[in-house]
């Protein structure tokens, strides 16, 4: 769960975002077929960071939701 509450913090959510940007750059520069891959691979941490959500936090037993993680939810 702490896992979850720290990737919900805004210093978590940079890090998914700018991690994610770096994949999807990278694999830009590439630009292979392998490196196309990294590039959509990359999506992911970019928008879960945007819209403040975790995909892991399921399988940690913790709320999908950053706001829920962070006991923010109304």
């Amino acid at each position: 769960m702490s896992f979850a509450r720290f990737m919900a913090t805004p210093a978590g959510r940079g890090i998914r975002i700018v991690a994610g940007l770096a994949l999807v750059v990278t694999g830009l520069v590439i630009g292979s077929a392998g490196g196309y891959v990294l590039a959509v691979i990359g999506v992911l941490p970019f928008v879960a960071g945007v819209f403040n959500v975790c995909m892991i936090a399921p399988i940690l037993k913790a709320p999908f939701s950053g706001k829920m993680a962070l006991g923010n939810a109304r």
